[in-house]
């Protein structure tokens, strides 16, 4: 038993690191987080965070997959269940103007601030970012091809270019929001993903 608690207490250790990690990179870039700072947020020696993690990129990559998991979690698991194609696709847009508008870190969107932040360089955090990025561009890839199938969308539909436009849109609201307080940015990132698309607004 006292194993398995401390196995818990370790589990529970690292996810308050990576959350700690997250809120920091959302407001300071991935570059801010280091072993010493998360120390001294959240009261722990530097041996104890080290412990965790061993190296400060090995803790930006775990903190890009806590992200990665997060978007996961609140955009794609509340629509996976729902019909291939535009009824699907249509959802997932919905879901991810709520997430980009209040994706839970104080300084945004964290995904758009660490691509911004990676896009031109090279190495294991790049790779891991493109990785992520790359696995959600297919899984929007493959719902545009259902409902072009499906007579939902034209059989001309650019996928490339709607995805393109669909990750624009999401994109955009953490500045539109935070940088010009702009406080619609759901509704009019919605509207546009409707447009991309050529689908008829909600109402």
């Amino acid at each position: 038993m006292a194993g398995r608690a401390s196995a818990q207490a370790a589990l529970e250790t690292r996810r308050s690191v990576l959350r700690a990690a997250a809120e920091l990179a959302s407001l300071e870039g991935l570059d801010s987080v280091t072993i010493g700072r998360l120390a001294d947020r959240l009261g722990m020696s530097k041996a104890g965070v080290i412990g965790q993690f061993r190296s400060k990129e090995k803790l930006q990559l775990e903190t890009v997959d806590l992200v990665v998991e997060d978007f996961r979690a609140r955009v794609w698991q509340p629509v996976r269940h729902l019909d291939a194609g535009l009824p699907r696709l249509l959802a997932t847009c919905a879901a991810w103007v709520r997430y980009a508008a209040d994706p839970g870190y104080p300084g945004g969107c964290l995904l758009t601030q660490v691509t911004y932040d990676y896009d031109a360089r090279s190495g294991l955090v790049h790779d891991r970012i493109a990785e992520g990025r790359a696995r959600w561009r297919d899984v929007l890839h493959r719902d545009i091809d259902a409902a072009v199938a499906a007579g939902d969308l034209p059989p001309g539909t650019d996928a490339p270019q709607a995805v393109y436009g669909l990750e624009s849109l999401a994109g955009g609201i953490t500045p539109a929001r935070l940088l010009h307080g702009d406080d619609e940015t759901e509704k009019w990132a919605l509207r546009g993903m409707h447009a991309v698309l050529g689908v008829a607004p909600m109402k």
